[in-house]
This record gives structure tokens, C-alpha cells and sequence, in this order.
């Protein structure tokens, strides 16, 4: 079973920027979509963005634009590239296989804090 390990949150003031990363166990890591999710406490966890696994990309709309999913297969890395970051992107980030470009599809990580705050 794959597992997924999210690092790269922090604190960061409004405007600013992080960048996250997801380490991705398992030898066929290339053929799956993968995935960033997000959830605020008491919340569903949300959509952000994914990629497939010929790098189509798939974006909430707030996020479009601010917003940047990449990958390296080689390295079983995915990353979420986060500019221009609004007190409401505060959440904790998970990534995941994904299914129908939307669908999570595995077990969850720990996930990385993302705390946007002056």
C-alpha cells in the first residue's frame, strides 16, 4: 500500500508564499494521479489540486492562478507551489492518490500545517 509523508508548512504572512511536498512510497508511484487536499478543523476535507500522471493539471477555482501542483516521478515527490497565500488558505494539507482527477483514493498522512496570519 502506498503511504504519502507531507512536509514543507509553516507560518507565513498574507502575500506570502511555501511550498509543500509529499514523499510517496510504492515502485508504480508513476502511474498514478496524485493529489493535494486541504481541512480547516471541523471541515471536510477539501480538493486543491491534482496531476496526472502525464501531468494534467486539475485546480480548485480559488486556487487557480496562486496555485501550482507539480511532480517528480524519479523521486516519488509531489509538490504544491503556494503563492499569494490568504489567511483562508490556513489548513492542514494532505496529499493522496487520486481518482477522476477529484477523488482521493488511499490512505491519509499526517498532513503539514499551513497557518497564513500576520
Amino acid at each position: 500500500q502506498v503511504q504519502f509523508v507531507e512536509s514543507g508548512g509553516g507560518l507565513v504572512q498574507p502575500g506570502g508564499s511555501l511550498r509543500l511536498s509529499c514523499a510517496a512510497s510504492g515502485s508504480i508511484f508513476s502511474n498514478y494521479a496524485m493529489g493535494w487536499y486541504r481541512q480547516v478543523p471541523g471541515k471536510q476535507r477539501d480538493f486543491v489540486a491534482s496531476i496526472t500522471s502525464a501531468g494534467t493539471t486539475t485546480y480548485t477555482d480559488s486556487m487557480k492562478g496562486r496555485f501550482t501542483i507539480s511532480r517528480d516521478n524519479a523521486k516519488n515527490m509531489v509538490y504544491l507551489q503556494m503563492n499569494n497565500l490568504r489567511p483562508e488558505d490556513t489548513a492542514v494539507y494532505y496529499c493522496n492518490r487520486v481518482v477522476g482527477l477529484r477523488t482521493p483514493f488511499g490512505s491519509w498522512g499526517q498532513g503539514t500545517q499551513v497557518t497564513v496570519s500576520s
